[in-house]
């Protein structure tokens, strides 16, 4: 009886500790000002200066915020994709082990180049279609290959 209440309360110590610190983590990070769309949330830490800075003086700066060009469509979608990001940003920004200058994920090029042609359907179909012919999607035309300082400069 006595091993089962101490063990009670070595995992209830353990869990009040993971959870504690995690709020505290959350608070002091402004983990909280991710679940909006405000680009300044992309600021919380240094490395995403130069991004941000970029992106307020390019021409999407009035158009889209971090979240249209980064996050996929749909509800669920979109709060995974932040879920990921945030874990592992916050995980190579602790560990200081991200790469300088910060290169984006083969995944998250994939979600940005469907925002791009999202937005600019009509301009995509008529470069992709000429007189009715569509290129198969293995073929595609990259958007962000050519415009790559569009959102932010490189």
């Amino acid at each position: 009886m006595r091993v089962q209440t101490w063990a009670g309360i070595a995992v209830g110590v353990m869990i009040g500790v993971a959870l504690g610190t995690g709020a505290y983590t959350f608070l002091y990070a402004r983990g909280y000002s991710y679940l909006t769309d405000d680009p300044d949330a992309c600021v919380n830490c240094h490395i995403m200066r130069e991004q941000h800075d970029a992106w307020r003086h390019s021409s999407h700066h009035a158009v889209a915020t971090c979240n249209d060009c980064h996050t996929p469509e749909g509800f669920v979608a979109k709060w995974w994709t932040k879920a990921q990001n945030g874990f592992w940003h916050s995980y190579y920004f602790t560990l200081g082990t991200y790469p300088d200058p910060i290169r984006i994920t083969e995944r998250n090029l994939r979600v940005t180049e469907e925002a791009c042609r999202k937005c600019h359907g009509d301009i995509v179909h008529a470069i992709e279609a000429p007189a009715g012919r569509a290129f198969p999607a293995r073929d595609r035309l990259s958007c962000v290959h050519c415009h790559r300082d569009v959102g932010h400069m490189h």
